[in-house]
């Protein structure tokens, strides 16, 4: 399978990200033990490898990382994120002065864990439902402050956007619905006439009756939430194409080919982002 591509994220928001990983890391002072114990002149080769098979990520926070510690820092990758890894794999070679090697490499290892990690599992969940025409998307249930990033690695591992944040979208939950009489159609008609022609509004149901009155509104998409699978097969048939719908709620690797054999067309996970386990990756020196 070819490799993904995972779009950058603006520099200027990944520039701060890692300014405020590196200020945590170094606080005040700097990296006391390699100022101790290295002399300022030395210089050393490292091998940042994979300890697990997975899909990779993170290789522009890492750049960054490097950037900010030290501008004699040079990684060389002999890998790209969206690549499938294999265990004891070399991805990059960084070298340069020794002391910021040694300073940056907690940064490099905790972003691209992270998101190397994120960027594994969602793999398997697109793994999982290849061949049913339904794309695997994220949530906004993200690490505060890291999102972009783990956005992007949910790109890498080949799963589709959703709305980024408040502000890019409309997306009407059940609590708006509460707020507007409980009525699934007022609340539509509301979004409806605010956003005009050019942006799309979605909507939250967990009735059927309810999948109804938000199409006759005219919403774009509808998030089923919670369905059972005999629901979500009911809601394909009944929207006939009227709309995109979204299963959502509970999803795991175990469920998730059958919610995508029902004919949905987009299932959100927030899982990807919420759930992912740390990559294992290790700098070993050369």
């Amino acid at each position: 399978m070819s490799r993904t591509i995972a779009p950058p994220v603006p520099r200027g928001g990944v520039a701060e990200i890692v300014a405020v990983a590196l200020d945590e890391d170094l606080g005040g002072r700097g990296d006391l033990t390699s100022l101790a114990t290295i002399p300022e002149s030395a210089t050393g080769r490292f091998e940042i490898v994979s300890r697990a098979a997975g899909v990779l990520c993170g290789i522009q926070a890492a750049d960054e990382v490097a950037s900010q510690v030290s501008a004699d820092l040079q990684i060389d990758w002999r890998a790209a994120d969206g690549d499938r890894v294999a265990a004891g794999r070399t991805v990059g070679v960084i070298k340069g002065p020794a002391r910021a090697i040694l300073t940056a490499e907690r940064c490099i290892l905790n972003f691209m864990g992270r998101l190397s990690g994120v960027a594994t599992l969602t793999r398997a969940y697109v793994d999982a439902v290849e061949g049913t025409g339904a794309r695997v998307a994220h949530t906004r249930k993200t690490t505060p402050g890291l999102r972009a990033l783990e956005l992007q690695a949910v790109r890498a591992g080949g799963g589709a956007s959703h709305r980024f944040g408040l502000d890019d979208a409309i997306l009407i939950k059940d609590n708006h619905v509460a707020l507007c009489g409980g009525s699934v159609g007022e609340a539509v008609r509301r979004a409806r006439a605010f956003a005009g022609h050019m942006m799309r509004v979605a909507v939250e149901v967990d009735r059927l009756d309810q999948l109804e009155e938000a199409l006759e509104a005219g919403a774009e998409s509808v998030l089923l939430d919670n369905f059972s699978l005999d629901a979500l097969s009911a809601a394909v048939k009944q929207a006939k194409g009227r709309a995109t719908l979204e299963a959502s709620g509970g999803v795991t690797l175990q469920t998730i080919r059958q919610i995508a054999e029902t004919g949905v067309d987009v299932v959100s996970v927030g899982a990807l982002t919420h759930s992912a386990v740390n990559f294992d990756l290790g700098l070993d020196a050369v």
